[in-house]
């Protein structure tokens, strides 16, 4: 019997014993493929030797010290790499335990930004429908996943909501890409009138949608809209990158492709790859300004901030995939990986949509192709599909409420950087027979 609250009550999870490259073995010795790197995590698969080494080092000399007393030098390193790399003036780091924790951090520093300078009157973030930025209550206040948010949502602070930028879902046929993208720029706009632009802190949202609704990238021009209009009435553009960031679209940050820089941006998942806990923020010299010269401090903390041997292992895990070249290595598997898909699943009834940038990929499942009608909800698909994988020895990361929350299917996939094309196409055909089945299945054809 276990003692753990699992993520699912009706049992308990099978037993990671050991794990090597992209390579999951569990306690019966059956071997998966990470072909989704855990919740897009393991950039660099298990047990680099690199990271190993840097980890037994820092905890040989200091596992751990209170930021109230002292800094590290494996802190300061990280932050010093990130700066260094990061577009802009993203220069100023703040190391946390996870994503939640991140975008926890990223709403108390926007909300300071206001109050040093001498506007308590903001009080309200915009974000949209369908996002997800984290369990703790803040980062779910911001979150547009109803299914997520219901039961939680008598504790929640209020938040502006606007439409998602979802093409395939929301474009209608007698509309341009560029007349969409116009209309979302129009529609945060009004929003933004419509409250009063001297309450708003910040807009909130993921450069690449990922875990809600199947890695979903932004239309042409429309960040750097929302840049625009951020600018236009004062507003700080955070950017919530704990999935998609730290290399997994083919560049460092996922807001480099969009020609952009948000003025705050949260990251975790790949920024550690899993080998310990840690997530971070990256702020502007504009954000942190006003704290320096007005209270002198940031009023956030936690006993875990900057840890050593956390920090140790992100900055192995950075400085890997710079030296290794990862980046080119994400963009071609990447244009590999959306290649398969399309030749094996292009033509599947069962199959609306094929999406994402580098190895971040999303496949969304519809009843119905030409009117793109989810399946029943009730019959779970995503996790049938799921099922079915780690039968084959397959991780893929299946979720249902594609839609709002409750209707919909899609499967995500994000290996490590460092799957090799013959993995590439061992992921592409369990998945195909997965998704086939399941969905025949699910739509009664014999």
């Amino acid at each position: 019997m276990s003692h753990i609250i699992h993520r699912s009550l009706a049992g308990t999870p099978p037993v990671a014993a050991a794990a090597q490259g992209i390579w999951i073995t569990d306690a019966n010795g059956k071997r998966y493929l990470d072909a989704c790197g855990g919740a897009a995590v393991s950039c660099l698969g298990h047990g680099h030797p690199d990271v190993l080494a840097a980890l037994h080092a820092q905890i040989d000399k200091l596992a751990y010290a209170h930021t109230g007393f002292f800094t590290s030098d494996a802190a300061e390193g990280l932050a010093k790499h990130l700066a260094a790399h990061a577009p802009g003036d993203l220069t100023h780091c703040y190391f946390v335990s996870g994503g939640s924790e991140a975008i926890e951090t990223a709403l108390k520093l926007a909300r300071q930004y206001f109050v040093e300078l001498g506007e308590p009157e903001r009080t309200t973030f915009i974000a949209r429908r369908q996002s997800y930025h984290g369990n703790t209550l803040g980062a779910l206040a911001v979150g547009g996943n109803e299914w997520r948010r219901r039961q939680f949502a008598p504790l929640l602070m209020d938040v502006v909501r606007v439409s998602a930028c979802n093409e395939y879902r929301d474009r209608a046929a007698d509309e341009s890409q560029e007349q969409y993208t116009a209309r979302l720029l129009n529609e945060l706009e009004q929003a933004i009138l419509d409250a009063g632009p001297q309450t708003i802190i910040g807009f909130v949202a993921e450069t690449v949608v990922g875990a809600t609704s199947g890695a979903i990238p932004p239309t042409p021009g429309y960040l750097a809209g929302v840049r625009r209009l951020c600018d236009k009435y004062g507003i700080l553009y955070i950017a919530d990158e704990v999935m998609c960031g730290m290399g997994r679209t083919g560049t460092l940050y996922a807001f480099e492709q969009d020609g952009v820089v948000p003025d705050i941006v949260a990251m975790a998942k790949g920024l550690g790859g899993g080998y310990q806990p840690i997530g971070a923020v990256i702020a502007s010299d504009k954000v942190l300004a006003p704290l320096r010269t007005g209270s002198g401090l940031f009023q956030h903390g936690h006993t875990y901030i900057c840890h050593p041997t956390a920090a140790a292992a992100a900055l192995a895990v950075q400085q890997v995939i710079q030296r290794d070249n990862l980046l080119v290595q994400v963009q071609e598997r990447g244009a590999q990986l959306a290649a398969l898909l399309r030749e094996a699943l292009g033509d599947n009834p069962f199959v609306g949509d094929i999406r994402g940038r580098g190895l971040f990929m999303g496949v969304e499942l519809v009843r119905d192709r030409e009117t793109k009608t989810p399946f029943d909800p009730a019959l779970k698909l995503h996790v049938a599909i799921k099922r079915h994988c780690l039968a084959r020895g397959l991780m893929v990361y299946p979720m249902g409420g594609t839609l709002d929350g409750r209707q919909g299917d899609h499967v995500l996939l994000a290996p490590p950087f460092i799957i090799s094309p013959q993995q590439t196409e061992q992921v592409v055909t369990h998945l195909t027979a997965a998704i086939r089945e399941e969905t025949e299945k699910a739509a009664g054809v014999q």
